[in-house]
This record gives structure tokens, sequence and C-alpha cells, in this order.
């Protein structure tokens, strides 16, 4: 079920917003400040986690045992870094398509993941979680995996080390440029996106 939103009274014709900074780890009073469509620069730590280390991760909560990092308020990013050239922290890096964590993703939500950073929509399942659990699925940029490594200020290894590029990853990132996708109260830009496209290809305003 679509939670209401806050009233929010921008219009398609009023200038430009400026991005919003946020700071992570993001409290819930921020997380439901945002509405999908939203523009911001992330500044603070993320975790990078991908396909490999889902499986892990929510196998580790299925059998009640200990997560080798504590993930609750944190945000997650599906990405996975390319290894650093000298002076740096870290390689390219960029989004990973979304929808290959979706089968972990509620599970991880209501262990207490509140943000999460990816691209592409998401499934059904998600979506209601988002709502469920107070959290927000953030769109990165694809294909500027150099311009996004500009924003790393550090990377380490945190867990599961044997993954290599898919290991977990703690990072301290400045101003990163990100997309609210979809927001805590069911509000979806992909979706948005889409909608505004056929009416205007139906020549509506």
């Amino acid at each position: 079920m679509r939670r209401c939103a806050p009233a929010f009274h921008h219009k398609e014709d009023d200038p430009p917003m400026a991005p919003i900074r946020i700071t992570a780890p993001i409290d819930r009073e921020t997380l439901r400040s945002l509405h999908a469509g939203d523009q911001v620069l992330l500044s603070g730590t993320v975790y990078t986690a991908r396909d490999a280390a889902h499986a892990r991760l929510c196998t580790a909560l299925a059998e009640g045992r200990p997560l080798p990092v504590d993930l609750r308020e944190q945000t997650v990013f599906y990405a996975g870094p390319t290894p650093p050239p000298p002076g740096k922290p870290t390689g390219a890096i960029g989004p990973t398509t979304s929808v290959r964590m979706d089968a972990y993703t509620p599970q991880l939500l209501r262990y207490g993941v509140n943000a999460l950073i990816g691209k592409g929509g998401r499934t059904q399942p998600v979506m209601a979680a988002l709502i469920e659990n107070d959290a927000v699925y953030f769109a990165a940029i694809g294909g500027c995996a150099a311009y996004m490594a500009a924003c790393v200020e550090s990377c380490d290894v945190v867990a599961y080390e044997d993954l290599g590029t898919e290991s977990i990853k703690r990072l301290t990132v400045k101003d990163m440029p990100l997309t609210v996708a979809a927001d805590c109260y069911g509000g979806d830009a992909y979706a948005d996106g889409m909608n505004a496209y056929a009416d205007m290809m139906n020549g509506e305003e």
C-alpha cells in the first residue's frame, strides 16, 4: 500500500531545485523528507555489496548468525570497484543493475539497512519493503564510473575479502550525485518518467 507523503509543492515549471546535501549514515528523519525525483549530493560512509555478498549476508541472517559488518542504519551501494591506480583510493566504480539484488533486498531492509544505491527499477516486493521500513533507493549515474570514483575519498575491505571485486568495502564519499529513485511513500521516479513520456507521446500536457 502506498503511504501518503507530506505535501510537496514543486511544479514542472518551477526553476530547478538545488541538490539536497545529505550525510550517511542517513537518519530516518532525513529519509522521510526525501521524495522520488529529488537530486542529492551524498557524503559520508557507504558500503559496497553485490550479488555474492548479498547471498552470504542473507544466509547468515536466515541462520541467525551475526553479520561480519553491522549494516543497520547504513547505506548499501551496489558496486564492485576496480583496483585503484597509484595514489587513488579506488579505480572506476559504477552502479550495478539493482534488480539482481531484489531477491535479497526485503530481508536486508527488515534487518535495518535504510538506504540503497544502484541503477534501474525495482520489483514490487522491494518497493513495498521500502515503504514498510522507511527506506530510500537512490539511482546513481550509469556509464560514469571514472567520475563516480572521483567522489570516493577512501576505500577499505571490511568483509568477504575472498570475493575480490565483490567483497564488501567501506567507502568514504564526498558529494556523490544521486537521484531519489524510490522514496518511503511509494514514489517511483522511474515509473513517473515512463508515464510522463507516455503522456508526451499521446499529446497530453
